[in-house]
């Protein structure tokens, strides 16, 4: 019995359901849009698998027994979450989405793209409930709770292989400071600006001893000298401004104030020109409606973005 379940065709139990609602082979065909041959097929192999008391033959259709009657539930039961996910599947609206939306975005990726990022949510999902908030340490445990539908952070950050990860952005890198800075404007060897004040922009969910920036000067025999360490990238346009500060950061900074300028890099690692910008969500997610839309419209809003080259 065990073996003939195991190769049962999930069609057999919808054929079995309907017979015993109509009690008529020939109405379940009409319903089923199959042949009767078809039918008198299926009925066979019910009778193969579960034996010949299922139905008995009446004049004008067929009786169910007492076992056909509590198979036809069980596979009420059991078909049922499969037409659930299918309507989900084939019914999704995002015009009519009214459900909530969570999305955790690093923090200074927030700041440079978050009402762009939220633009584009909205215009997709206008009738959702968005929750667009800061990755922050606790953000991985709140994805797997699924208190999280996604998430947006730096290719470098470390993720468990229960997250599906795809490329969404690349973000090419430059030294940022005030216009007509005294040193920048004639020089960006490492010799010329190793001494110079250095803002350092913390994000809570990478904890380590030294940014990859930092090991740079710490490679080469120098401290940095680190002026300023803030989550917040106002503050460090504040201090760009009005003061011979560095950061190396992107030319989205600029867009902070008119008064920053991007000068050229020193000499660096090529991984450190550019930084990848990744989206995420549960693996066992991935075919949700609501995620799939999310990643299209996500990548839809990256793919539309141009960098602004100012070297």
């Amino acid at each position: 019995m065990q073996s003939k379940l195991e190769e049962l065709d999930l069609n057999l139990l919808k054929l079995l359901r309907i017979v015993v609602e109509t009690r008529n082979t020939s109405q379940a065909a009409e319903i089923l849009g199959i042949s009767q041959t078809s039918v008198s097929r299926g009925m066979a192999k019910l009778r193969e698998t579960f034996g010949d008391q299922l139905f008995i033959r009446k004049a004008h259709g067929v009786e169910p027994s007492e076992l056909a009657e509590k198979l036809a539930e069980a596979a009420d039961n059991m078909l049922k979450p499969f037409s659930q996910v299918l309507e989900a599947y084939q019914t999704f609206d995002p015009q009519e989405f009214e459900g909530s939306v969570s999305i955790a975005v690093e923090l200074s990726l927030l700041e440079v793209f978050g009402p762009g990022l939220y633009r584009a949510l909205n215009n997709a999902l206008p009738k959702a409930k968005i929750k667009l908030v800061y990755w922050r340490e606790e953000s991985l445990h709140h994805l797997f709770d699924r208190q999280l539908d996604y998430m947006i952070h730096y290719s470098i950050l470390p993720l468990p292989q229960d997250i599906y990860v795809h490329h969404l952005s690349e973000i090419a890198v430059s030294l940022v400071a005030r216009k007509d800075h005294p040193v920048l404007s004639q020089s960006s060897d490492w010799e010329d600006i190793h001494h110079l004040p250095l803002i350092k922009l913390v994000a809570e969910a990478m904890k380590s001893k030294h940014d990859p920036f930092d090991e740079l000067y710490v490679s080469r025999g120098y401290e940095p000298n680190i002026c300023l360490v803030t989550h917040s990238i106002p503050i460090v346009v504040e201090k760009l401004v009005n003061s011979d500060a560095i950061k190396f950061n992107s030319s989205y900074l600029l867009s902070h104030s008119d008064q920053l300028k991007c000068y050229p890099l020193p000499s660096i690692p090529r991984e450190l020109r550019k930084f990848s910008v990744s989206g995420g969500y549960l693996q066992s997610k991935r075919g949700y409606p609501i995620n799939q839309f999310l990643h299209q419209t996500l990548q839809q809003f990256f793919n539309s973005i141009i960098q602004p080259d100012v070297n």
